[in-house]
């Protein structure tokens, strides 16, 4: 069996795109693979009931109770890892989880991160994608699903998806553009990658 994470901090459209994929094209009877796990950092996600609607386990492992540590991603992490491990994972899966990963977590998961990016990667890294495209005039923008390592957004390239930047538009419209593309390229990435295990 071939358990799969996802990570979340939002309102989990990524991960909805994902789970109703997953069941359409029944990836359990094809693959051996299922959705197992649906964590969030945050208690209020709205992306957990959406997971417990498609019958997926859903638990909350907040980073507040360690942000007066000393190291507070240290003690979170730890406890984000241990809840991981008992899934045995075979994926885990970043669905708009809004924290940056230590090396240490990074390591501990190597090879079975993925995330999904909205830039056409090596292009706009980190923060504002879309802002910064327009800023800079781009005609074109998008998203890329890519392995996660230390380094900040530049994991192999695993998928992308290209949208027009049209005249007038705002940092939101294209946010939304872009969204669209990520529903469609997220599931056929890790699909892809279901797939080539089984061959």
């Amino acid at each position: 069996m071939k358990n799969i994470v996802i990570l979340i901090s939002g309102g989990g459209s990524n991960m909805k795109a994902i789970l109703q994929h997953a069941k359409d094209k029944d990836w359990g009877r094809r693959f051996g693979a299922f959705v197992s796990c649906v964590i969030s950092n945050k208690e209020e996600a709205k992306g957990l009931s959406i997971a417990q609607e498609y019958g997926v386990k859903s638990v909350v492992v907040s980073h507040q109770p360690y942000k007066d540590d000393v190291n507070p991603r240290q003690g979170f992490e730890q406890e984000l890892i241990k809840t991981i491990d008992k899934e045995e994972p075979f994926l885990v899966v970043l669905a708009g989880f809004m924290r940056i990963l230590t090396p240490h977590f990074v390591n501990h998961f190597e090879g079975r991160l993925v995330n999904i990016h909205p830039s056409l990667l090596p292009a706009f890294t980190g923060l504002h994608t879309h802002q910064r495209a327009i800023e800079m005039g781009c005609r074109f923008a998008g998203a890329t699903v890519h392995r996660v390592t230390q380094e900040l957004d530049t994991g192999p390239i695993l998928a992308q998806a290209v949208v027009p930047v049209l005249k007038g538009d705002t940092e939101k419209d294209l946010a939304a553009r872009v969204l669209t593309q990520e529903h469609l390229i997220y599931p056929r990435a890790i699909e892809d990658l279901l797939a080539l295990e089984t061959r």
